[in-house]
């Protein structure tokens, strides 16, 4: 197990991040799990097996010192970090008068800034692993939503992604954009009514990132039920 590959996930602790984390376990890969809760981080290391195969860092990826803590923790433990997955992010009403200005902030935050810092901490190991960077888009990232803000800062990881894969690119890291349609997470309080797939199956996708061959980048992988017509 200490030569396994390691996975660094922010937004680790429930829903997609947990999913992936449970599937590169079963994999072989150690996983370094990042969230703000402490809890259900502990909860989920357990269940994974322990502190040989998984680490818990509590991280609020909107604070610069506790991701670059985040990423020396992972480096301390595990000696490496081989690929990263900047996941951490959530939603918001659509709307331009229906979510708070400070609700805005946060969600922006975290879903732009935040994936911007873990790039930058996770950057030089990256580089020496030869690594995967995958980012968490959404198909709200390239179809623009009526009112919503939340759409918009998807379009941001959108164009991050891109501008990663090029700097990258020449340093033999891939690096990959995962846009989800509908995902059953605690993303929604209730999930509509709607065609929807699971967290299992995002989880696959970035499991074949992960597995295909060096010389192979998945640059963009949208992943919509198949009755989804947005």
């Amino acid at each position: 197990m200490s030569d396994s590959p390691v996975l660094l996930i922010t937004g680790a602790s429930s829903g997609i991040g947990e999913a992936v984390a449970r599937r590169a376990a079963a994999d072989g890969w150690r996983v370094a799990l990042a969230a703000r809760r402490a809890d259900a981080l502990e909860a989920l290391v357990a269940d994974m097996g322990g502190r040989d195969a998984a680490l818990a860092v509590p991280t609020d990826v909107t604070e610069w010192d506790q991701v670059e803590a985040m990423a020396a923790a992972a480096r301390g433990a595990f000696g490496r970090i081989d690929a990263v997955f900047a996941n951490a992010g959530f939603g918001a009403t659509r709307g331009f008068t229906a979510e708070s200005p400070e609700h805005w902030r946060r969600m922006i935050l975290t879903n732009v800034y935040g994936a911007a810092i873990t790039i930058r901490a996770t950057f030089d190991d990256l580089v020496q692993a030869k690594g995967t960077l995958i980012l968490t888009g959404s198909v709200a990232g390239r179809v623009a939503l009526p009112g919503s803000v939340y759409s918009a800062s998807k379009w941001a990881v959108t164009g991050m992604a891109e501008s990663a894969r090029k700097q990258f690119a020449p340093l033999g890291v891939r690096v990959t954009l995962l846009s989800p349609g509908v995902v059953d997470t605690p993303f929604f309080d209730d999930i509509p009514d709607i065609p929807h797939v699971e967290p299992s199956d995002v989880a696959a996708a970035v499991a074949f990132v992960l597995e295909r061959p060096h010389g192979v980048s998945i640059n963009e992988l949208t992943l919509r039920p198949t009755a989804q017509e947005e």
